[in-house]
């Protein structure tokens, strides 16, 4: 099959928290056959980023680690027809242009002879709602939504049976736990966090469920990521943590492989209005191997065990504790190790999203065509 996928961004990872998931995803299909072509707008804005904080030499880690992936650039206005010749799957992440929606839905709805499915892995759904209702999905075939709850938002916009949950989930051939480490957990010391500051999304809850619980577990504390403003970078060094700034996401499996833990601190809207959303964190430490503890979240969906695979924080107080737990206790790490690793082995592989996928794109009977005349735009 030839898979055509549109994104804001293959080859980097700056703030761009869907390139994780959608290299796994894509390694995975070319290793079961799949011819993979990517597009991915000129001047796109995390890129553009990564190269001026970083150079070329930024990129470096990405093809190290993915040498069978690669994407090409279209121009602003282009005609979406060349891109998808001889597709049979095309798929839309919602950060795009939505004129290349449009475009690529009347393309479908005339008689295109491909499935095209919209990808959404952000809150804007409730967010910002017109920013997604001003893309005109009337000519695609459904919608793959990253949690249950999304999926909800799209079925009271009319999508009824044609929106599907699409987990995001772990690079497993990349993520896994450190194969050098004998005895396990050796030469492990202090906590990581390894994510952006974001739009003031979740300042006081860095604050509560990292920062201050990290200095009163008396944990070193690393962090790594990037749009920290000054007054964040104020509060880092308040704390004592010690700023990186970027790291390439193929780097994270060593970065985690030297510390005894990490934290779990969602994005308010995933811990109100989308609950059951885990970032990409979550799946990638577990798979790792390094012992999690999440500040306040719902798993609504039972994507783990908590309490098994990671620790829950209901407090800062309770933060301290848990971290404070798994320094001074050896049996309690291996038991998250190990309880978190089976459970991404067992259901939150990028294998497993593949499968899921396939079974989508095999579901979509002509009935499922698109057609302009009956389907409401989202």
């Amino acid at each position: 099959m030839k898979i055509v996928y549109f994104t804001h961004s293959l080859a980097s990872c700056w703030n761009h928290g869907n390139a994780h998931f959608l290299r796994g995803v894509l390694s995975e299909l070319a290793a079961r056959g799949h011819e993979i072509q990517v597009w991915e707008p000129e001047g796109a804005w995390s890129l553009a980023n990564l190269l001026a904080d970083h150079g070329e030499g930024g990129l470096d880690a990405y093809r190290a680690a993915y040498p069978e992936l690669s994407s090409r650039r279209y121009e602003e206005g282009a005609d979406p027809a060349p891109l998808v010749e001889g597709a049979d799957l095309v798929i839309v992440h919602e950060w795009n242009d939505p004129r290349l929606v449009a475009a690529l839905g009347r393309q479908r709805s005339r008689g295109g002879r491909f499935r095209l499915l919209f990808h959404d892995t952000h809150h804007r759904a409730v967010s910002d709602p017109e920013a997604i209702r001003a893309f005109d999905l009337s000519g695609f075939d459904g919608v793959l939504a990253f949690g249950e709850t999304l999926s909800e938002v799209y079925r009271a916009w009319g999508w009824g049976d044609r929106v599907w949950t699409w987990h995001e989930a772990a690079d497993t051939r990349r993520f896994h736990p450190a194969q050098a480490e004998k005895p396990p957990q050796s030469h492990r010391e202090g906590l990581v966090w390894i994510g952006n500051w974001g739009d003031g999304e979740r300042t006081q809850e860095i604050e509560t469920f990292l920062l201050r619980p990290a200095r009163e577990a008396h944990l070193p504390l690393d962090i790594y990521g990037v749009r920290y403003p000054a007054e964040a970078l104020a509060m880092l060094e308040a704390h004592g943590a010690r700023y990186h700034g970027w790291a390439p996401n193929a780097a994270a499996p060593a970065i985690f492989a030297r510390h005894l833990a990490t934290v779990h601190v969602p994005r308010r809207y995933y811990a109100t209005i989308l609950p059951g959303i885990p970032t990409i964190r979550v799946f990638e430490a577990l798979a790792c191997g390094i012992p999690l503890v999440s500040a306040p979240w719902d798993d609504a969906e039972g994507l783990f065990r908590p309490g098994e695979d990671y620790l829950v924080a209901r407090s800062g107080t309770e933060m301290t504790c848990h971290l404070a737990a798994i320094r001074e206790d050896r049996a309690l790490r291996e038991d998250l190790i190990r309880s978190g690793l089976e459970t991404i082995l067992s259901r939150h592989t990028c294998a497993h999203r593949v499968d899921e996928l396939l079974a989508i794109v095999a579901s979509l009977a002509p009935s499922h065509r698109a057609d302009a005349t009956e389907k409401d735009a989202a």
